[in-house]
């Protein structure tokens, strides 16, 4: 398989086309290479706009998805991303392309452990990456950008409160088949 043509096709015919236009995000897509992220033995798979198991019931986004949710959060470069859902480790390579600093969190240690892999061998610096349950708590910081990798029933409160004024958050809120993708904005200085 030729990864770059695949790589390309990905962005422009999968990504692109469900009006992912935000140039960086595109170029953060190309530069991250998702076959290194990928579970051993779905390699073929990488650049499909398909979900990827990644165990423990749990799945990689499609690119498509991967690309909405980068562009949602809209990020310039200089912020403090947050990630609850570490998963393969793809979205926390892309986002730390895009921000200054990520933290990501999950509550599996094998996704974080094969997550810090991948990002050493991309050269990945910018990320902490924490064993940490969202429902319990979450580190205690304020961030420019909150994205939320599964979905949720309703809004945690908690998701506000650890968002900087002017901070944005992406989640996905409500139960299988009426889910809804939300984006908030902390508007108050407090």
């Amino acid at each position: 398989m030729n990864t770059d043509f695949a790589r390309q096709q990905m962005i422009e015919q999968q990504v692109r086309a469900w009006a992912v236009l935000d140039l960086n995000v595109l170029e953060g897509l190309k530069e991250v290479p998702r076959e290194l992220f990928v579970p051993a033995g779905y390699e073929a798979l990488a650049f499909a706009d398909t979900e990827i198991p990644l165990g423990h019931g749990e799945f990689m986004m499609t690119p498509t998805i991967e690309g909405r949710v980068l562009q949602a959060l809209g990020l310039a470069g200089g912020e403090n991303v947050l990630e609850i859902g570490t998963g393969s480790g793809f979205l926390t390579a892309v986002l730390a392309k895009l921000s200054a600093h990520v933290s990501s969190i999950d509550i599996h240690d094998d996704f974080i452990d094969s997550a810090r892999h991948r990002l050493e061998i991309c050269g990945i610096k910018n990320v902490d990456l924490f064993k940490m349950d969202a429902t319990k708590g979450l580190p205690d910081e304020k961030f420019d950008a909150i994205a939320v990798t599964g979905s949720m029933q309703s809004l945690d409160p908690q998701l506000i409160d650890a968002l900087s004024p002017g901070g944005r958050l992406f989640v996905v809120l409500g139960d299988a088949p009426a889910m809804t993708a939300t984006q908030v904005m902390r508007f108050d200085a407090d």
